[in-house]
């Protein structure tokens, strides 16, 4: 049986990259990576559900992959962050934005971010299994439609 190694294990060893200390990254930073992320969960959620043209996918897609519905997800899911998390989500949460919301409220907005920075943070520790945990509870919780 082939051993399954993470996505993150074999960049580091196709480009010769070494593990970073993640104390050294910003909350934007965790939220940079954790919105491809989540965007690369939500999509394949939506590809496994059938064949439909590109721009249906695409479509569907930027309806769940929106700040709106993410600070739902994170509002839904708060209880079940661990310690950890919750500091990183505050952390994304509350740092000085760069940019503005474009279709959004700067709540909401800003609850994103904080949840980007979770996936981020746990994408760049190797923790996708909770990422997908999250994920999936916030789905269950917010009764989202994938």
């Amino acid at each position: 049986m082939e051993e399954n190694v993470s996505l993150l294990s074999q960049i580091h060893q196709a480009f010769g990259e070494s593990e970073v200390d993640l104390r050294t990254y910003s909350p934007l930073t965790f939220a940079y990576i954790g919105d491809a992320i989540f965007e690369m969960v939500i999509r394949t959620l939506i590809v496994e559900r059938g064949q439909r043209a590109a721009n249906t996918l695409h479509k569907h897609t930027t309806k769940i992959v929106c700040a709106g519905t993410q600070a739902a997800i994170i509002e839904a899911i708060m209880d079940d962050l661990t310690e950890e998390e919750q500091d990183i989500y505050r952390r994304g949460k509350n740092t000085k934005l760069h940019s503005s919301a474009k279709n959004a409220s700067l709540s909401d907005y800003r609850k994103a971010t904080g949840f980007e920075a979770v996936c981020g943070y746990l994408y760049l520790l190797g923790n996708t299994k909770r990422i997908v945990e999250l994920i999936e509870l916030g789905i269950k919780k917010t009764g989202i439609d994938i």
